[in-house]
């Protein structure tokens, strides 16, 4: 099955038409009616027929389509009941579709591979805005995680994300933790239909097999994190001494024997300086607490 000779916004509009719906604000639904872009998200997942890709919100089934065409297998996840009552009517006929109606958040990889015995996937998806750190953080720290993770998100968040030591924040560490991300091509807000207020990024993430951190204790790890980015732009040293509730006198020590200026600032530090500070911190015997 292919894409129809009409133009991609043609097609949006005319089934919209014919279901009688429109984009829900609520679910910040933008629909894809460019074809380029759509060739860059393909091309940049590397897509083979064996390969499982899991897809997240496939609205009217653009990007479904196309990826029916160059996977071996596609999960759909849909949360609205509509969007995924089209997808089954629509692409009823391939095989090789599974359509899952259901909250992203609530799924759990594994459990949704297991019946095919399936161990290796990509997740492919044009993410409504709103839930991008949710839905990312929901994969990377999943029990089976994907290989590499190929997205359109807002633009100013892959900044973030692929953001290096001196623009640093919560949201890029908490992925580069997992994997190293990058900016394939900036999307403008014409390639959508309604058209956004902002422009998008197809952002790919290439998972590690391990993340860069040795840790058990994820969460542990992360309070640290948090703690540091907690008092913004202030000295690390007062920082953490805020957001991990301990003094300066037994905040400078931690740093120090970690190889870090303790009037450096959160968004300097690279994840191996947060991997050193977090071994300090354990020493401490602080981490232990939430396990």
């Amino acid at each position: 099955m292919t894409i129809q000779n009409e133009s991609l916004l043609a097609r949006t509009k005319r089934l919209l038409r014919q279901y009688d719906i429109r984009a829900r604000k609520g679910l910040a639904q933008h629909f894809l009616v460019d074809g380029g872009v759509l060739k860059e998200i393909i091309g940049a997942a590397e897509l083979t027929q064996s390969d499982t890709v899991i897809e997240v919100g496939p609205g009217l089934g653009v990007l479904t389509e196309e990826m029916i065409n160059t996977a071996g297998r596609v999960v759909a996840i849909e949360l609205d009941n509509r969007m995924a009552e089209i997808l089954n009517n629509n692409l009823s006929a391939c095989s090789n579709l599974t359509v899952v109606s259901q909250d992203v958040l609530k799924t759990d990889a594994a459990a949704l591979l297991v019946k095919h015995g399936e161990k290796r996937y990509k997740v492919v998806a044009n993410l409504p805005y709103y839930i991008t750190s949710a839905v990312v953080r929901h994969f990377l720290e999943a029990s089976l995680k994907p290989e590499i993770m190929v997205l359109t998100v807002q633009y100013e968040v892959a900044k973030q994300i692929t953001a290096s030591p001196g623009e640093m924040s919560l949201l890029s560490v908490s992925v580069q933790l997992y994997g190293r991300p990058k900016i394939v091509a900036k999307v403008p807000a014409r390639a959508f239909y309604p058209a956004p207020d902002v422009d998008s990024a197809i952002l790919r993430i290439d998972v590690y097999p391990q993340p860069k951190v040795d840790t058990d204790n994820i969460e542990s790890f992360f309070r640290l994190v948090k703690a540091g980015f907690s008092a913004n732009r202030k000295q690390l040293i007062n920082s953490l001494s805020h957001g991990l509730g301990i003094t300066k006198a037994e905040t400078q020590p931690l740093l120090e024997k970690a190889g870090i200026d303790p009037r450096r600032r959160a968004e300097t530090i690279s994840i191996e300086e947060w991997g050193r500070m977090y071994e300090q911190y354990c020493n401490t015997g602080r981490c232990a607490w939430s396990q």
